[in-house]
């Protein structure tokens, strides 16, 4: 069955928070942020902003009934800035207005007086300060030092990767709207219910429930909407809570650009060792991670980074340092890999990097050191059904890679040999990719419980944890819960997430909502039928065993038993049987010990192989990825469809981040690129013009609901492939290994050759 939010996407059906009818009682609320990165603030006028016609109220950080705290791992940042302001675009004051445009009017006549000091935007300067927003985290194996020391070759440099703006259609939004007893509903864009609630009832000096959060649908997320949703929320309930009416906040895109996180900067230092074969040894590596001002999710993000220190490879010897660095630049914040591919795109720069120097392909040395079945990663579990080797087999056999690659090496060689340089050069790169699958920084998150309602009709409305953002989760549930019932998904409703229906819910992140969402949802179903079944054994005289249900019948024994579905409910509903259910799942075995830092911190790992060719003008330094092969490892696949979308799609904001998408700012710490004039991302004339996806066949994953196995976040490490094919074209064969490789970059380059 195709996705029915598809149709009404594009019929325009589908309803967003800023889609609702708003009251003319309401009121807006627009945000005051700081104009400077660092400094004291010495004085704060509101007084011609008060008075704008229009304008009900204006609060600041004195003014907040709760805490002035809206840290999530941390407790280290404020709602609203009481003594300092830390980046440009950190929030001051808060302006509520009958109208949008008189709240905005009154933000420009807010007056502020800061002593400014220098800003620290780059994470080796605040290392070197220890301007750190946690201790150091180290993960080792082995012993790293003395592998180096035997190694036949050693590879040491230098890799930085930039920040990513998240870019969702829908920005961020939230409508409070107050009730009796004091009570708040939040109608937010947020992929994290429960953090909202938390958030807002500590802001608001209330318990968690007096606040109530609904989530029909976002408009994108990408791991934006997890911890940076809460700030805007709180706003909106306070207004709410202050005023008695309801309170909108919709942030314009370069408000939203200017005062959100973004995927983590790094800067890192590696050495890769390995014997005369090219056999990986040892790696050491030293991450420095710009979380910006606040904490954020910026440990756990650095914590996934040292989970995926060597990526899709085997090494027996790692010592893998990280630093969480605090600069003046906006809370850094989760974004789909979740420092995976930072991580990723390190340790492949390595094997360029060791290519450069023994002279042995890079492609012979990611394919001997692929991970196998029994490998030990760096944090103490072993490798389970692996099947990196298998996806990259299916690879050079599928696309005939082998064919392809010697017809560009042949050319390479040609002008190598003759001195004739041709102005458009041609490159490939393979990234295969292992990506482990549950909140492994959060064992507590790894839970979700769901409600099951069948009605006498035979509807069935289901109500789970997970948000649906685009990512066809919905979608994925309705299916669980349809075939488990025997029934059509469209006889199955999907519900609002509502921290009321559903408490205590885990963000729909780390690649886990199908997993957990569906797979209580499928435990829930198995009760109802449970109950129906045994209802109809003893009518039968027989053993629950021998029915089950499919196509909208009951069976027994595999024989049509002459009762429709809806027949069943309405006479099990007439002998009183419980036709709801509710239940609740966590994901099993897992652990993790973090005095050692070892243990089993995910259920299973993604697989999968990309091949990229790009074309590299080196006159100009423009480039184009023209061909895109992938075989990705998904268990037996729920929704071949959605899931092939979100290969596509992860793959494509993988190439936007290692080529063209780059956030700059000035040696204040003002962002030059927070706007959509001035960051560049991908559109539809970036996709590859040739791209091809296939799935592994018959992988059945006994780790996961149904043998599926998640596909939000590893298909986005694909496009590491891309900085690396373009650098081959250009052939700019040299250390240099820092991302983006936008054209202005790239020229560069292929300057300093010239």
């Amino acid at each position: 069955m195709i996705n029915p939010d598809t149709t009404y996407h594009v019929m325009g059906l589908t309803r967003y928070v800023d889609d609702r009818d708003f009251p003319a009682r309401g009121l807006h609320c627009v945000v005051y942020f700081s104009p400077i990165a660092k400094g004291k603030i010495r004085g704060l006028d509101t007084s011609d902003a008060r008075n704008v016609p229009g304008v009900a109220f204006i609060l600041t950080a004195k003014d907040i009934p709760g805490k002035n705290q809206i840290g999530g791992v941390i407790q280290d940042e404020v709602l609203l800035a009481e003594d300092e302001v830390a980046f440009v675009g950190m929030p001051v004051a808060a302006i509520y207005a009958r109208t949008e445009d008189a709240a905005r009017e009154a933000v420009g006549l807010i007056k502020i007086d800061i002593a400014e000091d220098p800003p620290v935007l780059d994470p080796r300067e605040a290392y070197n300060r220890n301007e750190l927003i946690a201790p150091v985290r180290i993960f080792s194996l082995g012993d790293a030092d003395a592998a180096i020391a035997s190694a036949v070759y050693v590879a040491e440099g230098r890799a930085e990767s930039g920040a990513q703006e998240h870019f969702y259609l829908e920005g961020q939004v939230c409508v409070a709207t107050p009730s009796e007893e004091g009570n708040i509903h939040l109608s937010s864009a947020t992929q994290a219910p429960t953090s909202v609630q938390r958030s807002v009832a500590k802001v608001c000096g209330l318990a968690m429930n007096r606040i109530e959060v609904d989530v029909r649908r976002l408009g994108g997320a990408f791991g934006g909407k997890e911890a940076q949703a809460n700030t805007w929320a709180c706003f909106a309930a306070l207004g709410a809570q202050k005023s008695g009416v309801p309170c909108r906040i919709v942030l314009r895109r370069s408000d939203d650009m200017l005062a959100t996180g973004k995927r983590h900067p790094y800067a890192s230092d590696f050495t890769l060792a390995m014997d005369g074969s090219g056999k990986f040894l040892a790696f050491k590596v030293m991450y420095y991670q710009n979380a910006g001002a606040a904490a954020d999710l910026s440990t756990s993000v650095l914590e996934r980074t040292l989970f995926h220190a060597t990526a899709s490879y085997y090494v027996p010897n790692v010592h893998a340092t990280a630093a969480s660095c605090r600069t003046n630049i906006t809370p850094n914040t989760a974004f789909r890999g979740f420092g995976a591919p930072q991580a990723m795109f390190v340790f492949d720069a390595a094997i360029r990097e060791a290519s450069r120097i023994s002279g042995i392909r890079v492609e012979t040395l990611q394919h001997k050191n692929l991970l196998k079945t029994g490998d030990t990663f760096v944090y103490g579990m072993a490798a389970e059904n692996a099947r990196a080797c298998r996806c990259w087999d299916k690879a050079y056999a599928y696309y005939d890679l082998s064919k392809r690659m010697r017809a560009i090496d042949d050319i390479r060689r040609k002008e190598k040999d003759t001195g004739q340089v041709s102005r458009y050069g041609r490159g490939y790169a393979l990234m295969p990719v292992c990506f482990g699958i549950s909140f492994a920084t959060a064992f507590f998150l790894n839970q979700a419980r769901a409600h099951i309602h069948v009605y006498t009709d035979g509807s069935v409305g289901v109500s789970t944890g997970a948000v649906e953002m685009g990512q066809g989760v919905n979608h994925k549930i309705r299916e669980i819960v349809a075939d488990s019932l025997g029934i059509a998904p469209g006889q199955v409703k999907l519900e609002s997430t509502n921290t009321t229906r559903v408490s205590n819910t885990s963000p729909t992140a780390a690649s886990s909502g199908t997993d957990l969402n569906g797979a209580a949802a499928l435990m829930a179903c198995e009760m109802i039928k449970a109950r129906l079944f045994k209802f109809m054994a003893d009518e039968y005289h027989c053993a629950s065993k021998d029915f089950s249900l499919g196509t909208g019948r009951l069976y027994k024994k595999g024989k049509a038993c002459g009762v429709s579905w809806e027949e069943l409910v309405i006479q099990a509903y007439g002998s009183r049987v419980q036709l709801s259910a509710e239940a609740h799942y966590s994901t099993p075995d897992l652990h993790f010990d973090i005095s050692v830092e070892k243990g089993r911190p995910f259920a299973y790992h993604t697989y999968g192989t990309a091949y990229f060719e790009a074309e590299v003008d080196r006159l100009l330094g423009t480039y184009r990825i023209e061909t895109a092969y992938v075989v990705h490892d998904l268990g037996r696949s729920i929704n071949p469809i959605i899931d092939l979308g979100q290969v596509e799609g992860g793959m494509i904001q993988g190439i936007g981040w290692m080529t063209m998408e780059e956030m700059r700012y000035t040696d204040l710490g003002k962002p030059l690129t927070a706007t959509a004039g001035t960051y560049k991302m991908p559109d539809i004339f970036s996709v590859p013009s040739d791209m091809q996806v296939i799935f592994l066949e018959d992988d059945y994953n006994d780790k996961a609901v149904k043998g599926s196995k998640a596909v939000g976040e590893p298909p986005f490490m694909y496009g590491i492939g891309a900085f690396f094919a373009i650098k081959m074209a250009a052939g700019c064969e040299n250390a240099a290994y820092c991302a983006p490789m936008t054209p202005e970059r790239l020229f560069g380059h292929l300057r300093k050759r010239a």
